[in-house]
């Protein structure tokens, strides 16, 4: 089963029941997130919702394979930054393409500018 790497904005499709979000629970049991990602996805919550708790368990349950942000993450991410500048990429957008790198496996996003970079990443769009 190849695994792939989920985007906080496809975690955020299910979530919400976006456009999408179909296709990221298909994926559900290849599911790996990176921590910054899992993060991002708390502060949205934390910002978002009155039932930030019970969103947090379920995500906890459903993403088993949650992989802690290395160095060597950390390095393939910072050198992202000339490639991705002109899109707008942020750290956890850059981290989880780094985990991506370093896996190297696909990854499963909502933000279809990534679909544009040469990262060697095989990117999967959601919508």
């Amino acid at each position: 089963m190849t695994k792939i790497v989920f985007d906080s904005s496809a975690i955020l499709a299910l979530l919400k029941m976006e456009s999408g979000h179909e296709i990221v629970a298909k994926n559900l049991e290849q599911a790996v997130v990176s921590s910054v990602n899992f993060c991002e996805v708390v502060t949205f919550l934390s910002k978002k919702t009155t039932k930030q708790d019970e969103m947090i368990k379920f995500l906890t349950e459903t993403f088993d394979c949650i992989e802690d942000f290395n160095i060597e993450q950390a390095i393939i991410a910072g050198s992202f930054i000339k490639i991705t500048k002109d899109y707008g990429l942020s750290l956890g957008d850059r981290a989880c393409l780094a985990l991506a790198k370093y896996k190297n496996i696909p990854v499963l996003t909502a933000d279809k500018a990534w679909s544009k970079l040469n990262l060697g990443i095989k990117i999967k769009l959601i919508r």
